[in-house]
């Protein structure tokens, strides 16, 4: 199985055998229900679909109901699907847990980035202002500066660093050691950060 679906509770640290405190992250891993299996003569692929975490039933749409009742299982909140070769070993219904990885190994870890919101160039992209107070200017310290030139070319150039929306972004990081994993609770400690707020979800891959 190349990966699995989780929830991110939150931030600790822990001390290596040589002193060295590693901060680490918080992860509940499943247990996730094989949902959907996909194959060539069916789909046209070979995926393995997993859902995790209870929705009530009232807030299903009919279509979703019947889909998890084909699997055997209740109504999920996150679906994600994961493509492999290996398929012939699933059977919709199957309970997939933490067991799947190993102290010691390397994942990378999906996640939704916290929202920002609007947000201008400084905060956005790292600009430093326009910066003095004096000149004539007292109220451009957080302005991009200029954004183009005046009657040629007459407009603004595609990509241009300007105020906008920030973070709410797709964000995959990589290479995150496993340091522990505690089996009866599905949970996994990971070396470092993970993108995304406390109880979102998060998709781990081997």
């Amino acid at each position: 199985m190349p990966g699995i679906i989780g929830k991110k509770i939150g931030m600790t640290s822990l001390f290596t055998p040589d002193g060295k405190n590693i901060p680490c992250t918080l992860i509940e891993a499943g247990p996730c229900v094989v949902t959907q299996v996909k194959t060539i003569e069916t789909d046209g692929y070979t995926a393995i679909q997993l859902g995790y975490g209870e929705k009530k039933a009232k807030n299903t749409t009919k279509a979703l109901a019947g889909h998890f009742a084909k699997a055997g299982t209740t109504p999920k909140r996150k679906l994600v699907e994961f493509r492999t070769d290996e398929v012939a070993q699933f059977t919709a219904g199957s309970e997939i847990n933490a067991s799947l990885f190993e102290e010691g190994e390397f994942v990378d870890v999906v996640g939704t980035s916290k929202g920002k919101g609007f947000q201008g160039v400084v905060k956005r992209y790292n600009f430093a202002g326009v910066g003095g107070q004096t000149h004539g200017q007292h109220n451009r310290g957080r302005h991009p500066g200029s954004i183009g030139a005046c009657s040629w070319p007459s407009r603004v150039f595609k990509g241009m660093r300007m105020g906008g929306r920030m973070g709410n972004d797709r964000v995959k990081v990589q290479n995150l050691k496993v340091m522990r994993i505690v089996a009866e609770k599905n949970l996994i400690v990971v070396s470092g950060s993970i993108p995304g707020a406390r109880n979102s979800f998060v998709v781990l891959e081997k």
